[in-house]
């Protein structure tokens, strides 16, 4: 396998273990995204810090984890970009709507801080 995923209490993080993401590993990374959605996972934060390069498939597969989560109320956050993945990630705008940080824990800063406006936001509903 081309990357782990670990579960914790509200998130689970990917992180990689290979350098590309590409038309090989895009495949089981959505599977996975798939997977993981089904089990109620709403919050997935994914460490691409091993990721040098990126084609369209992996791109697919970011926005897949991107609209599973936010289906969900949820959170989908990637972390660690590499320059020439964060290059191709600006020319194809999810920069726009996927939510990156510099590393896996200003990842989980930022998550709990989604967490937080989506709790406000729920009890300002409710007055």
């Amino acid at each position: 396998m081309s990357f782990r995923t670990e579960k914790y209490d509200n998130y689970t993080v990917i992180t990689f273990s290979t350098d590309k993401l590409d038309a090989v590993v895009a495949p089981d990374l959505k599977s996975e995204l798939v997977l993981l959605n089904k089990n109620g996972e709403r919050n997935i934060l994914l460490d691409m810090s091993s990721i040098n390069y990126c084609d369209s498939s992996g791109l697919s597969a970011l926005l897949i984890g991107y609209r599973m989560c936010g289906q969900v109320n949820g959170s989908f956050i990637i972390s660690s970009i590499q320059p020439s993945v964060k290059k191709l990630i600006t020319i194809s705008q999810l920069d726009t709507i996927i939510k990156s940080a510099e590393n896996i824990v200003e990842a989980i800063d930022l998550l709990y801080e989604d967490e937080l406006e989506r709790n406000l936001g729920t009890e300002q509903s409710d007055d």
